[in-house]
């Protein structure tokens, strides 16, 4: 059975990026679905509050956000590489555009009225309405990007995009699949689920070609359906990978800090901080019902801060 435990759920656009990196290194893997909405006390018992979709567990260790998320399975599975030689630190900034800009044009456009039909076909009114309130708690003070001016911004970002591809090649950024290829598809898979919003996409033959290339890739080998409880039960059971904290980067290890996106879903998760470089971070949780868990985080896109200590 593998180690590898991906929480998500089927509709959750960055989910579907997680699965495709899985799909295109081969991987296997544990599923355990988690709710759209709050509450989620078992999301909660092994994060310590992160409230995005997905996130990988192994053992005891908790990697949230999908940048970190690629970077854990390139470690493990190096080839093939989500970061080809020669034009890795494209495919990242690319990988990066896509998960913030495009995503938050692509959510927009298909959440207007008629996408808002399609994506939530058959569902109860009350369902629509809980999803709503819930995510409009988790973008609060988030800059919000009308119907109309997604459209529009979409419809050249379509277009960019479709120019990569107009010399013929697979891949955006050549002759090989890469990060850039699996974040961009995902808010443009979200699109194509969200009926006559999806007609945005119909006069990029090349780009909707590239869709089903990536399409194609596959979700790996799902090895087995946990639940919540299971999960949290293998948390329990394991020990936390060892990490370090670099020093001269202005934090001690062991000192109690918090972590929040910097963006949206602005939960701040808490504990001691036990791993820290340029490109990661590490707290320790102790949890009542996960034990010792270590939760990490990518550097970029959060905000580090000392807790104040009371006298």
């Amino acid at each position: 059975m593998s180690d590898l435990i991906l929480h998500h759920y089927g509709s959750s656009p960055f989910a579907e990026k997680t699965r495709l990196i899985l799909g295109m290194k081969g991987l296997s893997w544990q599923s355990v679905t988690v709710p759209m909405m709050l509450p989620k006390p078992d999301v909660v018992a092994l994060t310590g509050g992160y409230r995005r979709t997905p996130f990988l567990q192994i053992g005891a260790d908790i990697y949230c956000d999908t940048a970190l998320i690629a970077d854990v399975l390139e470690q493990r599975q190096p080839s093939p590489s989500l970061y080809p030689a020669g034009v890795g630190g494209q495919a990242r900034l690319l990988a990066q555009w896509a998960d913030t800009d495009l995503f938050w044009t692509a959510l927009p456009h298909a959440m207007q009225p008629e996408g808002i039909k399609a994506i939530f076909a058959g569902a109860p009114p009350e369902v629509f309405k809980a999803f709503v309130a819930d995510r409009r708690a988790m973008s609060e003070g988030t800059p919000r990007v009308s119907g109309p001016d997604a459209s529009a911004a979409l419809t050249s970002y379509l277009t960019w995009l479709s120019d990569l591809l107009a010399d013929g090649r697979e891949w955006l950024m050549g002759s090989a699949p890469s990060i850039a290829d699996l974040s961009v598809y995902h808010p443009l898979w979200f699109v194509a689920r969200a009926g006559a919003m999806a007609d945005i996409l119909t006069p990029h033959e090349a780009l909707k070609g590239w869709m089903s290339r990536v399409a194609a890739i596959g979700h790996g080998t799902r090895a087995g359906k946990l639940e919540g409880e299971e999960a949290i039960a293998l948390a329990r059971s394991a020990t936390p990978a060892a990490a370090t904290v670099a020093p001269g980067l202005g934090f001690e290890a062991g000192e109690r800090v918090s972590v929040t996106p910097g963006d949206y879903a602005r939960d701040a998760v808490r504990g001691e901080l036990v791993g820290l470089d340029t490109r990661s971070v590490t707290l320790a949780r102790e949890d009542e019902r996960a034990g010792r868990v270590h939760v990490h985080f990518p550097r970029i896109g959060y905000m580090l801060k000392k807790e104040e200590t009371r006298a």
